[in-house]
C-alpha cells in the first residue's frame, strides 16, 4: 500500500471510529437485545428464581399440571434430618429422636395435621405455641423464596416431592427465572399485536402528508424567492426559517397557545358565537393536521435553503435564453429548473423521509400520540414501549426489536429512493467526458 493510502487512513480512522461506536455499535446492541424478552421486571443483568402467587397462575397457561402448580402455592411439611436437627437443638434430642422414629421420612399438607402427630409425643412440648414453633421447623415451600442458582432451585422444588418429570421441572425453572432470556417472541409480537398495526398505519399517514408537503412547500417557497428582488427573497427565507430555529419546545408552546381552548383561534372565533375547544386535540382529525403543520413547516424550511443554493447554480444564461424563446415562467420551471433539481428533491425526499420515520419530538411535546393513541407514529410507540410508558412495565426487548424494524424500513426506503431517481445515471460522468 503506497504511503499517500496509509496517510488517507490516517485522517479517516477518527471519522471511522466515531461512526462504530455511534452509529454500528448502538445498531448492533439494538439487534441483540430486542431477541431478548428484558424489561423492567427482569433487569438488565442476571435474575434469579422465585416462585409466587402470579408465577402459579401462570404455570397451567404454559401447560404445567395445574394440581402441581397448586401444590406449589401450599405449604408441605416433612419430616427429615434437617428439621430434626433443628428440633433437637431448639426442644431436646429426646424429643427429635421420639419424633424421628415415628414420624421419619412422612409428609404433611397441613401445618394442623403435623401438631397433632407431634402432640402424642411423651417428650413434647406443653404450650400450644411452642407446638407451632416446633411444626414451623420442617415447613418445606418454594413460594415467595428467591434461589440464586437453577441448582438451588432444582433441589428445593425436588425437596417437595412433587414427581416432576423432566419437562415439567424444565418449564417451571423457566416460568420462575426472573431474569431475561432469549427469545424470538418480540418479533411474532410485532406481527400481531393491534398496537403495532395501528403504529404502522399511522406511520404512514405521517409521513405520506408530511413528506408531500415538506418537499412541496419548500420548493414552492424557493421558487417563489428566486423570482423575487434579493432583498424581499432575504427577507422571506429568514421568515420562513425561523420554525427549524426555534427550540421544539418554545415552537410548540406557540402552536398550544394557538390552539388551545383559550388560545388565539379560540378567542379569535368567540366572536362569531363558536364554542372554546382545544383545536389541537378536539378530533383525530384536528391532531393530524397540526401534526403535519407542525412538522410541515420544519422540513420546508430546510426544503427552501436547499433548493434555494440549488437554483443559484443554474446558468442564468439558460433562463435568459429561454426567456428569448418567448417560455413562460411555468415553462421555465417545468423544462429547465425541475429536471436540474432532481439530485436535490432526491436528497431532500430521502432526508425527510428517515428523518420523520425516526424523529417523534414534536409529536410527544404536541398531541403525545393522542387523542387515545389515533396519533403515535412507530417511534413514539418504540419510546412508549421501552422507555415511558403509564403503567410503568418498561419493555427494552420488544422496544428494541420496534426501533430494528424501523432501522431496516429506513435502509429499504433509501434504496427505493436511489432506483425511483435512477442514482447511477445522477452520479454518472458527463458524456462529453465519456
Amino acid at each position: 500500500m503506497r504511503r499517500a493510502h496509509l496517510l488517507g487512513l490516517g485522517f479517516m480512522a477518527p471519522a471511522l471510529l466515531i461512526v462504530c461506536l455511534f452509529f454500528l455499535a448502538p445498531v448492533i446492541m439494538t439487534a441483540v437485545f430486542s431477541f431478548t424478552n428484558m424489561s423492567s421486571g427482569t433487569g438488565i443483568s442476571g435474575g434469579a428464581y422465585e416462585v409466587t402467587e402470579k408465577t402459579v397462575r401462570r404455570l397451567p397457561e404454559h401447560g404445567f399440571p395445574e394440581a402441581k402448580a397448586e401444590m406449589l402455592a401450599q405449604d408441605v411439611y416433612r419430616i427429615d434430618p434437617a428439621g430434626l436437627t433443628a428440633l433437637g437443638a431448639g426442644y431436646g434430642k429426646a424429643l427429635a429422636d421420639e419424633v424421628g422414629k415415628s414420624l421419619s421420612g412422612k409428609t404433611f399438607n397441613g401445618r394442623r395435621d403435623l401438631e397433632r402427630a407431634l402432640k402424642k409425643m411423651k417428650a413434647r412440648p406443653r404450650s400450644i405455641r411452642e407446638i407451632k414453633v416446633a411444626a414451623d421447623l420442617f415447613k418445606r415451600s418454594v413460594l415467595n423464596t428467591r434461589y440464586e442458582t437453577e441448582d438451588a432451585f432444582v433441589a428445593a422444588i425436588t425437596d417437595l416431592d412433587l414427581k416432576l418429570d423432566t419437562s415439567e421441572r424444565a418449564l417451571l425453572s423457566k416460568v420462575a427465572y426472573t431474569g431475561w432470556t432469549w427469545t424470538t417472541e418480540n418479533y411474532e409480537l410485532i406481527a400481531t399485536l393491534p398496537s403495532t398495526l395501528r403504529a404502522a398505519a399511522n406511520t404512514l399517514t405521517y409521513v405520506g402528508f408530511t413528506l408531500a408537503f415538506n418537499v412541496g412547500f419548500g420548493l414552492f417557497l424557493a421558487l417563489a424567492t428566486f423570482y423575487l428582488p434579493g432583498a424581499q427573497a432575504a427577507t422571506f427565507r429568514a421568515i420562513w426559517i425561523l420554525p427549524r430555529i426555534l427550540p421544539p419546545v418554545i415552537y410548540i408552546m406557540m402552536w398550544k397557545w394557538l390552539t388551545w381552548d383559550t388560545g388565539f383561534i379560540s378567542s379569535f372565533l368567540s366572536n362569531f358565537d363558536v364554542t372554546p375547544r382545544n383545536w389541537m386535540l378536539h378530533s383525530d382529525i384536528n391532531a393530524w393536521v397540526s401534526i403535519v403543520l407542525i412538522n410541515g413547516f420544519v422540513g420546508a424550511s430546510l426544503g427552501m435553503i436547499l433548493f434555494s443554493s440549488a437554483l443559484r447554480a443554474i446558468p442564468s444564461s439558460m433562463l435568459y435564453a429561454s426567456e428569448v424563446d418567448g417560455a413562460s415562467r411555468l415553462q421555465q420551471i417545468w423544462y429547465i429548473i425541475l429536471p436540474q433539481l432532481r439530485w436535490p428533491i432526491l436528497f431532500t425526499t430521502a432526508y425527510q423521509t428517515l428523518s420523520l420515520l425516526t424523529s417523534f419530538d414534536y409529536i410527544y411535546l404536541s398531541t403525545d400520540g393522542g387523542p387515545g393513541s389515533s396519533t403515535e407514529v412507530w417511534a413514539l410507540y418504540t419510546f412508549h414501549t421501552a422507555l415511558n410508558n403509564y403503567g410503568g412495565a418498561l419493555q427494552y426487548g420488544l422496544g428494541a426489536a420496534l426501533a430494528l424494524v424501523l432501522v431496516v424500513i429506513g435502509i429499504a426506503a433509501s434504496l427505493v429512493y436511489l432506483r425511483l431517481f435512477n442514482f447511477d445515471k445522477l452520479v454518472a460522468k458527463p458524456r462529453i467526458e465519456q
